[in-house]
């Protein structure tokens, strides 16, 4: 259980300025840390800097008073045994530490760490509290009264960067108290999901020993049913429940503690036999129990019929009542009116018995089989030398280290623990007082539920995921079993018009797999009697205590039902109303006892809440959808016909949001093409809409053939302009930009580029090398008033030129530095296709989970023929246009393209005289023969023309409306020194 609610996230040092390593200088030098840190780990480092705690200078506090024999120690010694033997062999270090933060216990997987660890990792007495020791697994735990994990450079020591753990608090189930921290620490790289549960399980394993040491009126009980030993007349034998944790399965175990509960809050003797699932019978005895202060309890004794009692058997060990890690959590119940206790009280054996009490005390009644004379029993405050006995001694694993071995003699020592004896005459199952602590244990644990609810439904704002925390906050605090059933329409984000109709099951979750449930994405159908649908009418939770009785749930499948009866018992059904809009049905189903009322009670709480963050995804995933669809809407639907590049894009929006990606193809003068990439700063709506102005200013700068440097110049106006005329006044509209803009030129196999604060291309040579260009970042769009230098590049036929978002590379989980080189890796195969290349990136490259959109264009460039490009130069002499005229139509007619010659020609004519009259030399002239024909003249004046309607009687004017006529499109280009004036002629047109 993450109690904070946040997903685990690998972490560690990072020199890109995006890790949290880098992130923490940033917050140690007093810059602001808004991103990328965890609430919870920033929180803890802004409470260190108040404390004036430095990074390389923290030393850890010794404590040589600290009780190693107190009671989370006694509570711990055992499951710390057992968690050492989980992790045998591993790098796992495993602590205890008490309510102040100091290492009471130390275990560890691999024993040789001990060694070559630190003292303060090793030897316990070292104070962790986050006041001394800064942010760490302990001292967060206790500060945030929750599951924490820490990971590499969050920890605020500089010691502890390489290391990782997750620690949870320990409390006293009664008063709610923390009397101490679990923790696991490991490297890094050992992260895995078990070790979440192997921690809340362990800690929940002390904290139900914690509830053995109880109060002294429960104690007092105890001493006095133990001293008491008789009214076994009749029974064959007993034994106690947890002694026997290896024969009677985890649920067993509950099935008979829960009708224990039961025997017990009725308050009166005697007996119920309890049928398990399997067939065995198990006959629970209530009995009466007055101590000497004149408390009164109920004592549950499970008796088995079985051999005669001097049968010889073989005493099985005493183990922990909860020992294992997969022991359940006891069930949340309505009626709970008692307190189970720890293992191995027996009262009556076949010699002396040491019987431990909550404090570590002993009592030791002395007895044989039969009734037994009472003893008093020693105080808490007995010397260990008074507390051996000839009884069996407790196993190393359970003795506390405040319990010395029992020695020797007077009957079975502590070797005679295994020995084959007869049988207990009767086993302690718990025992307790009606109606006392047992309703506060019942609303402490929904409390606490309610408040795990919480920090863990609506983490994220996916619907089926918001589903699937609901049922995983439920199981098994709540229920065995939960099934969530949604519309298609409410998965889609939208309101559901007949959600009855419309059921689809989205999960199905419970404490095993296997069930005969519908599985997760088929229709459900719901009868018209059924729990499910009573429930989604009247709006309340529908409660079946005994499915075997519910008529209605029984009608709606019947062979369905009968299998699913075999594994469950009760059913709770729950709308998922929020807001007034019917969003589904949780159905919570429990294996072993009923639901009751208050169950009922907390199903409708937990379900309330889920439907809320379940609406809020569904809202943030109808919003999302809309800006997806605006935000391909904006995005090109295709790419131009062109013959400079082959081109292949990809654009993957992030996972959380959509943002302002784009990219852009378009044809230019000369047989040229631009390639653009861009990112609007934000996400949603206004950085969609922000973007489809931006790509079309782009565009329209890029077709009025500026460069790279002053196209930048112009959007950085825009995004400077839009900025300013946000309605709030506020500039909160629009954050800025980054652009990065290439003209790539067939003719002359070079490609101009500059970028504005964007990532830079990424370029594939034909032998495979692969090369980040020195181009200068310039600033971001919307600062103003900065300039922007562009980049000529050469680029040999077959390269490739890559261009992309930040979102491909930068993720604060990752280094840039590593990713860039990741990338390299992935495009050095220039014999791939670009639609190949861009597959390949974003397999290898892109996170599989993408906070930022990614926009992805690959661009394998093609050098044009010289055979279809010819160039002359001339003099500012009138009598040299019909030469150069004439030799035009000459090369136009030897690659067949006479028809094309008469406008040409006609085009050449009006060009090459207007440079002459109203330019300067040089003058040249250039024909391309492409998908069209393009007929250029360049002058060194920068005067332009201007297209104009000339009047009846003008003598001239006419030259370039001429040429508007005859040519698809024409226009002029300006060059470092001089101009083009350039028309393009359709081949099929003429």
């Amino acid at each position: 259980m993450v109690r904070s609610g946040e997903e685990p996230r690998p972490a560690g040092r990072a020199t890109d300025g995006t890790g949290p390593a880098s992130l923490r200088e940033l917050f140690l030098q007093g810059e602001p840390v808004e991103t990328g840190v965890r609430t919870s780990i920033l929180d803890s480092w802004q409470r260190c800097r108040s404390l004036g705690l430095s990074p390389d200078a923290l030393d850890l506090p010794y404590r040589e008073d600290f009780d190693p024999g107190g009671r989370i120690v006694r509570a711990a010694v055992p499951v710390l045994d057992r968690l050492q033997a989980t992790f045998a062999g591993s790098q796992v270090n495993i602590s205890v530490a008490d309510a102040n933060g100091t290492v009471l216990l130390r275990r560890f997987g691999d024993p040789s760490m001990a060694r070559s660890l630190p003292d303060i990792q090793v030897v316990p007495g070292f104070v962790f509290a986050e006041q001394v020791a800064g942010t760490n697994g302990i001292g967060l735990a206790l500060a945030e009264r929750q599951l924490i994990r820490v990971y590499g450079a969050e920890h605020f020591a500089e010691r502890s960067q390489q290391n990782a753990c997750v620690a949870l608090p320990v409390r006293d189930p009664l008063s709610g108290r923390i009397e101490g921290v679990l923790c696991l620490g490991y490297p890094r790289g050992f992260e895995r999901p078990a070790l979440g549960v192997a921690i809340r399980r362990a800690a929940e394993s002390i904290e139900r020993r914690l509830l053995g040491q109880s109060s002294a009126r429960e104690r007092a009980l105890l001493r006095s049913y133990l001293a008491a030993g008789a009214g076994t007349a009749g029974l064959h034998r007993g034994v106690a429940l947890d002694a026997l944790a290896n024969e009677f399965p985890a649920r067993d175990q509950a099935i008979l503690r829960e009708k224990a509960a039961e025997l017990i809050s009725g308050g009166q003797r005697g007996a119920v036999e309890v049928t398990l699932p399997d067939g065995r019978r198990v006959t629970l005895v209530s009995r009466p129990v007055t101590s000497g202060s004149g408390v009164q309890g109920i004592a549950i004794e499970a008796v088995r019929p079985g051999p005669p009692a001097g049968e010889p058997l073989v005493i099985p060990h005493q183990t922990d009542e909860l020992s294992a890690l997969t022991a359940p959590a006891v069930p949340l119940s309505a009626a709970r009116p008692a307190i189970t206790l720890p293992s191995g009280y027996l009262a009556a054996s076949s010699g002396p018995l040491v019987a431990t009490d909550g404090d570590g005390g002993t009592t030791a009644p002395g007895g044989t089989a039969g009734p037994v004379t009472p003893a008093e029993p020693p105080t808490p405050d007995t010397p260990d030398s008074a507390r051996t006995s000839a009884g069996p001694a407790p196993a190393e694993s359970d003795r506390t280290p405040s319990e010395p071995a029992a020695a020797d003699g007077g009957g079975r020592g502590a070797a005679g623990e295994h020995s084959e004896a007869a049988f207990p005459a009767r086993g302690l199952v718990m025992l307790g007082e009606p109606q006392v602590g047992a309703y506060a244990l019942a609303a402490r644990r929904r409390l606490e539920l309610l408040s795990e609810a919480s920090t863990r439904i609506g983490t994220t704002l996916d619907v089926r995921r918001t589903a699937e925390e609901l049922a995983e906050t439920a199981v098994p605090g709540l229920a065995d079993f939960v099934t969530i059933d949604l519309p298609d329409a409410v998965l889609r984000g939208e309101e559901s018009a007949d959600p009855i109709a419309d059921l689809r099951r989205t999960v199905v979750h419970g404490i095993r797999e296997g069930l005969p449930f519908t599985p997760p994405g088929k229709r459900v159908d719901f009868g018209p009697t059924t729990p499910q649908l009573r429930c989604l009418g009247s709006g309340e939770a529908v409660l079946e205590p005994d499915l075997k009785a519910a008529a209605g749930w029984l009608a709606q499948d019947p062979e369905h039902t009968a299998r699913l009866l075999a594994h469950v018992q009760s059913l709770i059904a729950v709308p998922l109303l929020a807001r007034g809009v019917v969003l589904g049905v949780a159905s919570f189903y429990r294996a072993g006892g009923p639901f009751g009322d208050d169950d009922r009670s907390l199903a409708q709480e937990l379900a309330s809440r889920a439907a809320l963050s379940i609406d809020n995804a569904r809202r943030y995933t109808h919003e999302r959808t809309m800006v997806l669809a605006l935000q391909r809407r904006l995005l090109p639907h295709g790419l131009p016909d062109q013959d400079a590049v082959e081109v292949a894009h990809r654009y993957l929006p992030a996972e959380s949001d959509v943002g302002g990606d784009w990219y852009d193809v378009i044809p230019l003068s000369g047989a040229r093409v631009g390639l653009l990439v861009g990112d609007v700063v934000g996400h949603g709506m206004l950085s969609a809409a922000t973007m489809g102005r931006l790509r079309t200013a782009a565009r329209s700068f890029a077709e009025l053939d500026f460069p790279p440097d002053e196209v930048l110049t112009h959007l950085d106006n825009l995004v400077g302009r839009l900025d300013r005329e946000d309605p709030d006044g506020k500039g909160a509209g629009v954050i800025g930009a980054t652009c990065l803009y290439a003209v790539y030129d067939p003719t002359a196999q070079q490609c101009l580029m500059a970028r504005a604060g964007h990532p830079p291309p990424a370029v594939v040579h034909p032998d495979g090398g692969v090369t980040y260009p020195d181009l200068p970042a310039g600033p971001p769009l919307g600062l103003g008033g900065l300039p922007f230098d562009a980049v000529e590049v050469a680029l040999p036929e077959g390269s490739q030129l890559v261009l992309y978002t930040d979102g491909l590379i930068e993720d604060r989980n990752r280094d840039v530095d590593a990713v860039l080189e990741q990338l390299r890796e992935a495009l050095a195969h220039p014999e791939r296709a670009p639609e190949e290349t861009c597959q390949a990136v974003l397999d290898t490259v892109a996170p599989a989970h993408p906070h930022d959109d990614i926009a992805l264009l690959v661009a394998r460039v093609h050098a044009m023929d010289p055979g279809r490009i010819a160039a002359w130069e001339l003099s500012a002499d009138p009598s040299r246009v019909g030469e150069v005229r004439a030799s035009a139509m000459r090369w136009l007619s030897d690659r067949g393209l006479d028809e094309t010659g008469f406008a040409a020609e006609l085009i050449l004519s009006e060009l090459i005289t207007n440079a002459i009259r109203h330019g300067a030399a040089p003058i040249r002239v250039r024909l391309l023969y492409g998908r069209t024909l393009i007929c250029e003249v360049s002058d060194a004046s920068n005067t332009a023309p201007h297209l104009r309607r000339a009047a009846s009687t003008d003598e001239g004017g006419r030259g370039l409306f001429l040429v508007a006529q005859l040519s698809q499109s024409w226009g002029t280009r300006y060059l470092p020194e001089g101009k083009v004036i350039w028309a393009e002629c359709d081949l099929d047109a003429a």
